[in-house]
């Protein structure tokens, strides 16, 4: 398993309205990016919007964001489009057996480590923002638009 594709497709969202912000980002445009269902894009649109990440009005085409690039992280992204419940990026198997050494075990041992591991994927999503993506995007657009005229 991994964590849910709509990260991805969150920062794949924000990084093309930023980049595509002198046009219209309907739905419709950003699904032909993601090669996905505008449908899909339109659910994962919902959540950005609810965690004030961009705008959108009913009935109008298009959306922008809602803050600077520099002002969201990663992990903003993260939480907003619910990878994962609060600390549970990690699960670990209910009721193991009791009367094994290490189903007794098992849950206070790798616990902590799953937690720890949580916290250090979060503090670097923390450290990344949206305007280290669009720029790291466009510096290897122009590497591999040079290579393609060549």
């Amino acid at each position: 398993m991994s964590i849910s594709s709509r990260f991805a497709v969150g920062i794949h969202i924000l990084a093309l309205i930023e980049i595509n912000k002198e046009g219209i980002s309907s739905s419709e445009f950003l699904a032909g990016s993601v090669n996905t269902n505008p449908a899909v894009i339109r659910k994962i649109m919902g959540m950005l919007k609810k965690a004030g990440l961009v705008e959108v009005h009913p009935g109008i085409a298009g959306a922008k964001l809602a803050r600077d690039l520099s002002d969201i992280t990663l992990l903003d992204v993260y939480k907003a489009v619910n990878v994962v419940q609060e600390n549970e990026l990690f699960s670990v198997h209910e009721e193991p057996n009791p009367a094994c050494t290490v189903g007794r075990n098992i849950q206070d041992t790798i616990g902590p480590l799953f937690t720890a591991a949580q916290l250090a994927l979060e503090k670097t999503l923390r450290n990344v923002t949206l305007e280290d993506v669009v720029k790291d995007i466009v510096d290897k657009d122009k590497i591999n638009s040079k290579e393609l005229s060549n």
